[in-house]
């Protein structure tokens, strides 16, 4: 069975302002890559946090049968949201800590049940920092932008 991976990033020009999300899909064996797939989209009105969420909700629904992957984010806020934050939000009827509504309760709901059918480890890595598949999921992003942008 081979690994996968998703590399997923977000982009908006502006914040808020138009907006997009990239994707890097690679199945390897050991070093071998095997098969590789991109996905983008954007908005025209959206936010750099609302991109990264839909990033990692489309990795996950492209994806046709249950699967084991790691997902690799530059977004500290998706990773630690949907592995640290989530289950607190759940418990206080999605409120944060401080009693205020969630941000983005409607992707985190997606992100949440989109990643329950699926054997997800989370990795995060340094965004701009030469890492080629983060690069390459940040080129989506701004691919996916591009149409959006005045």
């Amino acid at each position: 069975m081979p690994d996968l991976f998703a590399y997923t990033d977000g982009a908006c020009s502006g914040n808020p302002g138009p907006g997009g999300w990239g994707v890097l899909l690679i199945a390897k064996e050991g070093d071998t890559i095997l098969k590789e797939r991109e996905l983008c989209d954007g908005e025209a009105d959206t936010t750099n946090n609302r991109m990264e969420l839909l990033a990692a909700i489309s990795a996950l629904d492209a994806l046709e049968r249950e699967s084991k992957l790691t997902i690799v984010t530059d977004s500290s806020y998706v990773k630690d949201g949907l592995t640290k934050w989530i289950h607190g939000w759940k418990r206080n009827g999605w409120r944060t800590a401080a009693k205020k509504p969630v941000k983005n309760e409607d992707l985190w709901k997606r992100l949440d049940a989109a990643a329950s059918r699926h054997d997800v480890t989370w990795e995060w890595v340094k965004g701009h920092a030469g890492h080629p598949e983060n690069e390459r999921a940040d080129e989506l992003a701004r691919q996916g932008m591009a149409p959006f942008k005045p």
